[in-house]
């Protein structure tokens, strides 16, 4: 099985423009990713006819710095625009201090008003934050009923994904829900270290590079568990 089958296909520059996400449903759908990522006020956006393709969006982004009433409105509106995923981003300060009741009670606070079977990832910035930390927000999320445990944003100056991160976050939530490495994904032999190290999502900008390199690769070895 390609690992196109797990690449949520990425555009969330601030640049984009309604042209590039047209572009980027496009792509996808040649190269059959699970999903587009976009910017929530990208949102609504148009599929091809008869497409299998999922609308992912995210939320706080990419700071997490937002109020919970912020991000509840942002994941309502995304999801009556036609999102069937959000990427909610933490406050990763509240991780940073501990207060992982908070992360859990933003985190459910979101969850409230994204309906089964509709998907939430939780961002949680994993480069910001040290092993105890990962694994305290990634038992919020868990509790709070998150689909997704996510690594990054890609935004922060920290970093993205790691081999190390996604292995914790894999090792803590042991099968209860999936795990999403995205941030730095650039290249074949990088996606499979995330897949081996427990990945079963992947957020990719660069998808299309990051397909040819597999084909000309054994096949990668992928969960068929999506979440």
């Amino acid at each position: 099985m390609s690992i196109s089958s797990i690449i949520d296909h990425t555009l969330l520059k601030p640049e984009a423009t309604r042209e590039d996400v047209a572009a980027l449903i496009a792509e996808a759908d040649a190269l059959g990713t699970f999903s587009v990522c976009v910017s929530p006020s990208m949102l609504p956006v148009q599929l091809p006819e008869g497409s299998k393709l999922k609308v992912a969006v995210v939320c706080g982004f990419p700071s997490g710095k937002h109020s919970t009433e912020a991000k509840v409105f942002e994941a309502a509106q995304s999801i009556e625009r036609g999102a069937d995923e959000v990427d909610m981003v933490i406050d990763i300060g509240a991780a940073k201090e501990g207060r992982f009741d908070d992360v859990q009670d933003q985190i459910q606070a979101v969850r409230d008003v994204i309906p089964a079977p509709l998907i939430l990832k939780v961002i949680i910035e994993s480069a910001a934050l040290t092993d105890a930390e990962i694994v305290g927000v990634t038992q919020a999320s868990i509790a709070a009923g998150a689909d997704f445990v996510k690594t990054s944003t890609g935004f922060h100056p920290a970093g993205g994904a790691s081999e190390h991160a996604v292995r914790l976050i894999s090792e803590t939530v042991a099968g209860r829900v999936g795990v999403k490495a995205s941030g730095g994904i650039r290249s074949f032999e990088t996606a499979q270290a995330m897949i081996t190290a427990g990945a079963t999502r992947l957020g990719v900008s660069g998808s299309r590079q990051v397909l040819a390199e597999e084909a000309g690769n054994a096949p990668a070895v992928v969960s068929g568990d999506t979440y």
